[in-house]
């Protein structure tokens, strides 16, 4: 028998992994199931990305290895949106790496900035990819609690002296996941002075900014001035523009901590296949109406879920971003008894909220990635519980 390393054993089961387990067992037992578990969405890749992409792969040059770091066509296309949603000026060759989707670039990047026994201070309820990333390179995560009294915002400045002196890192994702919280960029301007003080990184992951709602439309850590002395951004074209499956993301910001990151990966991969790099141009190049439809079917989606779950006696936080609701489990159920309950006796697939970390405990996480009328179905079967 061969025994597994020691940062492979003390990792936490992935969740997701866990709930596909729980999945197949119910659809092998013939159950109609609701799933709104993972954050994959339903909607198809929008049509010009998919036709690029077919003429892409027909290019004899792109079946050869990609450069590590991305096309310069892609990495250009990148500063090209950045500039135009958020008045960022960005430098394509020392400024933007191509990743194979951003959980990829996440997981990676501590490698290049933590040495063992560094701490990297981690949100809790969070994306479980910054915690593991940081155990993979040695390093210690020290969870910052996130609460619904404070807006889900961590409290950075209350940090002990001993673990403040050891970090290295801080992650930081708005709109968030789990929560649907949003910051605003008085938050991150304190942040970035928070963290030139104390000469730590700020990642900041971005995967949601398009998917919202309101007026106000979620910023960039990076157009905070002074953001670019110590902060990288990542970024996808996954939820953006239903590509998940397509794999391909950038990270931006700091020339060091980018090219720290590129260091990497040029030891770990060989970059993303060009032809998605160029139907990811196609992507990033759409008019904003096209994304505006996307963003439509979730506010509708969300509008109808919010509506119904209150009438079901449930209570979700109020939220203009990302598509998911985060809800608290009824009274006299844990998270994960609560989740276990709507599978069993509802066919439903939902997250619990201590899956993303202890703070998580007391919520559950929805996934609006699924028609109107499924989620609506969806509710009708947890009325059934008279909770």
């Amino acid at each position: 028998m061969h025994e597994y390393s020691q940062r492979i054993k003390s990792l936490p089961p992935y969740l997701f992994a866990q709930i596909d387990k729980k999945k197949r067992e119910k659809l092998a037992q013939g159950i109609d199931l609701i799933d709104l578990g993972v954050g994959d969405p339903d909607l198809p890749t929008l049509k010009p990305v998919v036709e690029a992409m077919k003429r892409a792969v027909e290019k004899p040059e792109h079946h050869r290895y990609p450069s590590y770091e991305g096309m310069l066509s892609f990495r250009q296309a990148v500063v090209s949106w950045y500039k135009r949603r958020f008045g960022v000026e960005l430098d394509p060759e020392k400024e933007v790496v191509a990743l194979i989707g951003s959980k990829e670039g996440i997981a990676h990047f501590p490698l290049a900035f933590v040495n063992p026994g560094d701490v990297v201070l981690c949100p809790d309820p969070a994306y479980p990819v910054y915690k593991i990333g940081t155990l993979f390179a040695g390093g210690e995560p020290y969870f910052l609690p996130l609460k619904e009294e404070n807006g889900f915002l961590p409290d950075f400045k209350s940090l002990p002296k001993d673990v403040l002196k050891r970090a290295k890192i801080i992650w930081v994702n708005y709109p968030n996941n789990p929560t649907s919280a949003t910051a605003t960029k008085e938050f991150y301007r304190e942040l970035i002075d928070w963290a030139r003080e104390n000469n730590i990184i700020v990642a900041s992951d971005l995967a949601y900014s398009e998917i919202y709602f309101g007026e106000e439309r979620p910023p960039s850590i990076l157009e905070i001035e002074g953001a670019k002395e110590v902060a990288i951004e990542f970024h996808s074209l996954s939820k953006t523009y239903n590509m998940t499956g397509w794999r391909i993301g950038m990270a931006v910001g700091n020339a060091q901590l980018v090219a720290g990151l590129g260091k990497v990966k040029t030891n770990v991969d060989s970059g993303q296949f060009q032809a998605i790099q160029e139907a990811a141009i196609t992507a990033l190049s759409l008019p904003e109406v096209e994304v505006q439809k996307i963003r439509d079917i979730y506010r509708e989606r969300r509008q109808a879920m919010e509506k119904a779950l209150k009438e079901a006696g449930l209570e979700v936080y109020p939220s203009n971003a990302t598509f998911y609701l985060w809800v608290k489990v009824p009274k006299g159920y844990s998270s994960a008894e609560f989740v276990s309950l709507l599978l069993d006796k509802c066919g439903i697939v939902c997250t619990p909220g201590n899956g993303f970390g202890e703070a998580g405990e007391g919520y559950f996480r929805i996934s609006l990635t699924v028609p109107t009328e499924r989620l609506l179905e969806a509710v009708e079967r947890i009325k059934g519980l008279k909770l």
